[in-house]
């Protein structure tokens, strides 16, 4: 039995998982170079595959990115179903905390949306989101509207649509958010008010 497929398929991940990690935390090789001791070469020989990751080359980089290892090499799972939670800062404030494990076509994420003021700042990036506000109130700007969502109330759209959230009332807001980059639809079934 050829044991080794699975195992090149783990090693074969850590590239792309690598690009994506310094991609959101918006860091250029030059910074993690410095950060890690890593010289850019290696770096980019590792994001693009060319380089066999290594223990020596990992650690320091779970360390910059501030992850446990596994999530670095994609290790298989062990049989248990938890996700460790691992909240992090946003550059723009509030914090998020993924509640899904892996990449997939949909992610999972739970947001403390601070106040953020009263002008907003709209964007657009692909995918599609669906967001249910838990606690406190969620101004949602989305292309010509103008919205404030209660506790209970959710709301999807094409993130390519003109956008911006805030927490309403100066207040933050707790948000469940579903993600997907590639413009999937998320449902949910949900009683009507009375």
């Amino acid at each position: 039995m050829d044991t080794s497929a699975p195992h090149q398929a783990v090693l074969d991940g850590v590239g792309p998982r690598l690009r994506r990690l310094r991609a959101e935390r918006r860091l250029t090789l030059a910074a993690l170079s410095e950060t890690t001791g890593i010289s850019k070469s290696t770096l980019s020989r590792l994001e693009s595959g060319h380089r066999r990751p290594s223990l020596e080359l990992l650690l320091p980089l779970a360390a910059a990115y501030r992850v446990p290892l596994d999530d670095l090499v994609g290790a298989p799972e062990v049989g248990d179903p938890r996700v460790r939670l691992a909240p992090r800062s946003l550059p723009n404030g509030g914090t998020v905390v993924p509640l899904s494990r892996g990449p997939g076509p949909l992610q999972a994420y739970k947001m403390i949306v601070p106040a953020r003021g009263s002008e907003p700042d709209l964007r657009t990036h692909e995918g599609y989101e669906w967001l249910y506000v838990l606690h406190g109130r969620l101004r949602l700007v989305l292309a010509d509207h103008d919205l404030t969502l209660e506790p209970g109330e959710a709301a999807e759209f094409d993130t390519r649509l003109p956008h911006w959230f805030s927490g309403a009332g100066g207040q933050p807001a707790e948000v469940l958010s579903l993600f997907g980059r590639q413009g999937e639809r998320m449902h949910v079934r949900a009683r009507p008010r009375r």
